[in-house]
């Protein structure tokens, strides 16, 4: 069947959608938590929730904000000189989950703004990109939804860990039904699968 012109989706809509899809999917992994679960590391390399929203909220305002030439209004302090390295990926303990969620609230206003305000061919300029510095927002978009599911796939692992709740989504969690007796017995599998080529 030929798609005629009408039958395409806006390319813009349908990237913000797949954007804020992404944001609400990697949010959604916080619900319930206390506030160490969502604070602590945990793998070696201190990777946490409460993290993960930080620095997902923190690039979204550099990409959608000083990028497109409209900086967001607020300091971010984890980007100052003297900031110690990866700032952006966990909360201090002087910075309350309402802190890190009101930034991501208004961090995320202010690049939607940006978002509907501009067409996709608006130029940016992504300085630490090196070669691809100048670039547009249709680029910006395809990146921070990509960064966005990438984020979010690791909030569903880290999440898994600490109380077994997984799934892509509240509304879909694009895995199979399954209860404990499934998912041991899946397990079992792919491990006698695996264990076929234990050295």
């Amino acid at each position: 069947m030929a798609t005629t012109e009408a039958s395409i989706p806006d390319p813009k809509a349908t990237l913000h959608r797949y954007l804020i899809i992404g944001r609400e999917a990697l949010l959604w992994k916080l619900e319930g938590l206390s506030d160490y679960d969502m604070r602590r590391p945990l793998v070696p390399t201190g990777t946490n929730l409460l993290g993960l929203v930080k620095h997902v909220a923190a690039v979204g305002v550099g990409y959608f904000g000083e990028c497109l030439g409209r900086p967001f209004p607020e300091p971010e302090p984890w980007y100052a000189d003297d900031a110690p390295p990866n700032a952006d990926m966990y909360a201090t303990k002087d910075e309350t989950r309402d802190d890190i969620f009101g930034f991501w609230d208004r961090a995320w206003k202010h690049a939607d703004a940006t978002i509907e305000a501009l067409p996709l061919d608006t130029p940016g300029h992504v300085p630490w990109w090196g070669e691809r510095a100048d670039t547009s927002l249709h680029m910006l978009l395809v990146h921070m939804a990509t960064e966005t599911y990438r984020h979010a796939g690791h909030a569903d692992i880290l999440r898994e860990q600490l109380d077994g709740t997984i799934g892509h989504r509240k509304a879909n969690s694009n895995l199979p039904d399954g209860d404990e007796e499934f998912w041991s017995s899946y397990y079992a599998t792919v491990e006698r699968e695996a264990a076929a080529f234990r050295s």
